[in-house]
């Protein structure tokens, strides 16, 4: 069968080029189950990978960290031809096909069967990045966070994990501040939930070890200077959650704030989270999150549009969710 997909290879200056054209199934890849890909999507992952010899580890190489479509065939007997089924992080854009393609082989233990309130469409609109956001939810709900402790931060507000974050913690009835570098987001977070707006650069200078205690929790998704000031804000016993490093790697803080406030720094990881909780996430979106505001997330584009996309992603142009229609 015959398909399109975007192909990334290594230039021998070691530059990243994609071709986007027809490919066949003799190209992929072993796995149990085949799917017939529906939609993809980009996340700052899929830029970085696009653009830059940091994630891919293996050429040539379908690009692409997610997808969502229909089975194919399958000789796991967890799945049966016809089920819808989503498939993120694991070694997709790594050593393994991803989602740039029409068609796509990987072993059943990568896929969740989608909750039947979820469409293939919506699974991408959510993508890693909603998925991270609700990984995040559950870090901070197993930390004992609760709507009555108080207000929640949460940073990178207008980017995926951020948008998503705010959806859900705003329908589970948490106060939650958006913090942004982006005043012309304002009405679009508001939208989402957020019931206050914060200027990031009140957190990326350099602050004190611990600060006056403002948040009972929050959802990081920039790191280094910005993740040091949230922690010394956390109040008693309060908790927050990491997850990018946008921000920077490096973690410019003292211990203070975990001595003297018991505080918890739960750290996410989308791409090996075991399989019982990925269906608990999963299952979660499907209750938690107004699926009705993913519409003011979400931009599509075809293959064709993908390494313009990422490009723009990581000059921080992009806003909400960006959907690739695998078809186009």
């Amino acid at each position: 069968m015959t398909y399109r997909a975007i192909l990334a290879d290594r230039s021998p200056e070691g530059t990243i080029l994609t071709t986007v054209g027809p490919l066949e199934d003799d190209v992929l890849q072993t796995g149990d189950v085949t799917i017939d890909v529906e939609w993809s999507n980009v996340n700052y992952k899929d830029a970085i990978a696009i653009l830059s010899p940091r994630i891919i580890q293996k050429f040539p190489l379908i690009p692409g960290i997610d997808f969502a479509g229909s089975v194919a065939s399958s000789s796991d007997t967890r799945f049966k031809a016809g089920d819808k089924v989503v498939a993120t992080g694991w070694g997709l854009s790594q050593d393994h096909h991803g989602g740039y393609a029409q068609r796509a082989r990987v072993s059943g233990d990568w896929l969740v069967k989608l909750p039947s309130a979820i469409s293939t469409r919506d699974a991408m609109a959510i993508g890693t990045a909603g998925f991270t956001a609700m990984l995040s939810v559950l870090a901070l709900e197993g930390a004992g966070l609760t709507p009555a402790k108080g207000d929640v931060l949460v940073t990178g507000a207008s980017g995926g994990v951020g948008s998503v974050s705010i959806a859900i913690l705003a329908k589970l009835g948490y106060r939650v501040v958006a913090s942004t570098g982006k005043s012309s987001e304002g009405d679009y977070l508001t939208a989402l939930g957020a019931a206050e707006l914060l200027d990031r650069e009140s957190l990326s200078g350099e602050g004190k070890p611990i600060g006056a205690e403002r948040w009972a929790g929050a959802i990081d998704t920039v790191g280094g200077r910005t993740l040091a000031n949230v922690l010394s804000q956390i109040s008693y016993r309060g908790v927050a959650t990491t997850c990018g490093f946008v921000g920077g790697q490096e973690l410019p803080a003292t211990v203070m704030p975990f001595i003297l406030r018991g505080i918890t720094l739960a750290g996410i990881d989308s791409v090996r989270a075991p399989q019982f909780l990925r269906e608990q996430a999963w299952a979660r979106l499907a209750t938690d999150l107004d699926l009705s505001k993913l519409g003011s997330m979400v931009t599509e584009v075809g293959l064709d549009d993908v390494r313009r996309v990422a490009s723009e992603m990581l000059k921080g142009q992009v806003r909400g969710r960006t959907l690739v229609d695998v078809s186009r």
